[in-house]
């Protein structure tokens, strides 16, 4: 993939870029694997927004992805590479042996022709093959990891992401996940090797609100722009500093640098080292 940047014909343009894709395969996503994908608007069952800054966009489907590939030893061969505008990386329709068709998440390298392979007994190198986590060496590149056994990946999906295993303990596996956090997981859950497609998606250049408004994203209002009733940050003549000793949400809760975590968490005895918070 490239990064294609656009010729300063208008302001907009001065500042996009596009991603250009030749690995792509030209061809619909299957009938069988997509269902419409309906638009609420971030609105709940009355009406009312609970998720902001939600709304418009393109109409699309949504290819059903498998995200645990629990077809056992029998191999698959990948059909096409595919763009999904539900997700940042790119997904691959693979048939296998007995003739299923599939879509799963393609990892970086992945092209048309290719055989990859699920197991849960034996380890055969290659990248995207999937197994679980005590059959895989140390030190590996790993992504769409499960964190409960049987479930389907949930951790380590988007573009360019990968997780590295670091050992074997016991009955969990200490991997350290791309935000730098050190935790354990149970060595049974299944993980692929090697690392998500599409690692350029983070050096496009959106340009424009308009592009945003084509993902669906409608725009975000400073609260310090409105008035008192609408934000604890509003009013007030010309420009003036928020007036508070912390920065409030719209609903009056702390926010920035506020820990969001539940207290006692059942999962916190699997944490080993807490992401690091990164520098603005």
């Amino acid at each position: 993939m490239a990064i294609k940047i656009y010729k300063p014909t208008t302001p907009a343009r001065r500042q996009t870029s596009v991603l250009i894709s030749d690995a792509n395969s030209k061809s619909k996503p299957v009938k069988r694997l997509r269902m419409i994908k309906k638009r609420h608007g971030g609105r709940n069952n009355q009406g009312k927004i609970t998720v902001r800054h939600q709304g418009g966009g393109a109409k699309r489907f949504i290819r059903q992805v498998d995200f645990k590939r629990d077809k056992f030893d029998i191999p698959a061969k990948v059909e096409t590479i595919e763009y999904d505008p539900n997700r940042n990386a790119n997904i691959a329709l693979v048939v296998y042996a007995d003739g299923e068709r599939r879509y799963i998440l393609a990892n970086h390298g992945l092209k048309v022709g290719d055989k990859i392979i699920s197991s849960q007994t034996n380890f055969v190198r290659g990248q995207g093959n999937r197994f679980p986590l005590h059959l895989i060496p140390s030190g590996t590149t790993i992504y769409n990891i499960e964190i409960e056994e049987g479930l389907g990946g949930k951790i380590v999906r988007s573009a360019g992401n990968s997780a590295t295993l670091m050992i074997i303990e016991g009955k969990h596996a200490q991997l350290k996940l791309p935000s730098g956090e050190i935790r354990k997981i149970p060595k049974n859950c299944l993980a692929s090797v090697g690392q998500v497609s599409n690692p350029e998606y983070r050096n496009i250049r959106w340009g424009k609100a308009g592009r945003m408004r084509h993902l669906g994203i409608r725009p975000t209002v400073r609260g310090k722009a409105m008035n008192p009733v609408d934000h604890p940050h509003g009013g007030g003549e010309a420009r003036n500093s928020i007036g508070l000793k912390h920065p409030k949400t719209p609903w009056g809760k702390p926010a920035l640098g506020v820990k969001s975590r539940r207290a006692h968490k059942k999962s916190d005895k699997l944490i080993i080292n807490r992401r690091k918070k990164r520098r603005k």
